[in-house]
């Protein structure tokens, strides 16, 4: 008899699949939040280019009173146009506008807000999305196709759904080669050859969905806190993204119908890909924030603390005697951070413990952000939110290494090698953002890459 087991499945939806989301104070006391779906895109995608899924409903979930559950809900809906069915093109030439003729296949969308106990607003409706960026003689200005589709909507809100740069960056290729970690083989540890990180997503393109509201719009007693030790100052954010619960397929098109069930969803980042172990990644992503009890014992015992001892045998020697369940990173990723561990600085919630992003919106963005957030003594940084510009990768790592313990248990010295761990892909030069909404880069060019 086998003694193997049937696997379990791991769904990669490319269309629903909420590869990260971003939650950051920005200027004029506004709240932006990023969802990206849609990763790893090759530019030069075509003849038929990505797009969101017009059978998927996407969503930007925000609570506002520490309950784990969303009172404030902003919904995304997407529709296809296709002008000429005769043709295999994208475009028929030069797209000069968001309603030039030579798009061939386009697609608008329409947002909602929904607000607990009540109902729902409709923000906008048609809203165009850019083509993507395929390349000079097809999108030859495309930061201006892009800047034309950001879309105040409700008198307030301001939106962007469309083709991004990947703003993540990575080392996959290491990392996941047994924790082989480039930069870090600066300290000698392993007899590989030093060498700085390779950003996995130099190159690769996303689809952003991106809003930027009024922080007093989201509070739950519609203020701008100030005071950052008070509870209403903090938001819990997440993103998903769900499916209708049938589909019958008909040549030649499918259609959809029944409830909708959620397949994908992210608040802090890398949990799903890190944190929850393989046969239970799917149902973490069915399941919403406030059920997220059943997933604290892979916080409290992440499989990745008791790894790196053996992956660097001799270089974690205090970590490899931490048997004590992790308190620290239980606060940083299910509870938030309580007042009186960090001067000046809380994320709390509640002692229920959810997978949220926590954003202390009463602590201003500062025009010196340290990529090593928190632990690099910047309060506006991860895990306060996320910035496109915090080194998650290095961050995290470090924490499970046992940067971080401290907080909750003074007596313990992390060993000296937690605070030399190096993702090694900040630095990249071809890394793209703007300063203004959506604040994510321009894609790159499909003629380009």
């Amino acid at each position: 008899m086998s003694s193997h087991r049937e696997a379990p499945a791991i769904s990669k939806d490319p269309v629903a699949d909420n590869t990260d989301t971003y939650a950051f104070v920005t200027d004029n006391k506004t709240v932006t939040i990023i969802a990206n779906f849609l990763p790893s895109q090759s530019p030069a995608g075509g003849p038929n280019f990505y797009e969101f899924g017009d059978d998927v409903l996407y969503e930007i979930k925000i609570d506002r009173d520490g309950d784990t559950q969303a009172e404030i809900t902003y919904q995304f809906r997407f529709t296809n146009i296709v002008n000429n069915p005769e043709t295999f093109l994208y475009n028929t030439g030069p797209i000069g506008s968001l309603t030039d003729p030579n798009w061939n296949r386009r697609q608008v969308y329409t947002v909602t807000r929904v607000v607990k106990g009540q109902g729902s607003t409709t923000l906008g409706t048609n809203i165009p999305c850019p083509p993507c960026n395929i390349g000079p003689r097809s999108t030859p200005n495309y930061a201006s196709l892009a800047s034309a589709a950001v879309t105040k909507v409700g008198g307030t809100d301001f939106v962007f759904a469309g083709q991004r740069a990947d703003p993540f960056f990575v080392d996959l290729g290491s990392v996941f080669d047994l924790g082989t970690l480039r930069p870090f083989e600066a300290l000698h540890l392993i007899p590989t050859a030093n060498a700085a990180g390779v950003d996995s997503l130099k190159k690769a393109n996303v689809h952003t969905i991106a809003i930027k509201v009024p922080i007093n719009r989201l509070t739950k007693d519609g203020t701008e806190p100030t005071d950052p030790m008070k509870g209403k100052a903090v938001l819990g954010i997440w993103a998903t993204a769900s499916r209708q619960k049938g589909t019958v397929r008909s040549s030649p098109d499918a259609q959809s119908s029944g409830p909708w069930v959620q397949v994908s969803r992210l608040g802090n980042p890398l949990f799903n890909e890190v944190i929850v172990p393989m046969g239970d990644k799917d149902h973490w992503n069915s399941t919403n924030p406030s059920n997220d009890v059943q997933f604290a014992q892979y916080v409290a015992q992440p499989e990745l603390a008791k790894l790196l001892p053996v992956l660097y045998p001799g270089v974690f020697p205090n970590l490899a005697a931490l048997t004590a369940d992790r308190a620290d990173l239980a606060a940083i990723l299910l509870t938030g951070i309580p007042a009186g561990i960090i001067p000046g600085f809380q994320n709390f919630t509640s002692s229920k413990q959810a997978d949220m992003l926590r954003l202390n919106v009463a602590i201003p963005p500062t025009n010196s952000p340290n990529r090593l957030g928190l632990i690099g003594g910047d309060l506006a940084g991860f895990p306060n939110g996320r910035r496109l510009t915090d080194d998650v990768v290095t961050i995290e790592l470090r924490a499970v290494a046992g940067v971080t313990y401290p907080l909750v248990n003074p007596s313990y010295t992390p060993d000296g090698a937690a605070s030399a761990i190096e993702d090694g892909t900040f630095n990249n030069p071809g890394r793209t953002l703007l300063n203004t909404f959506p604040y994510v880069g321009t894609p790159y060019s499909g003629y380009s890459s």
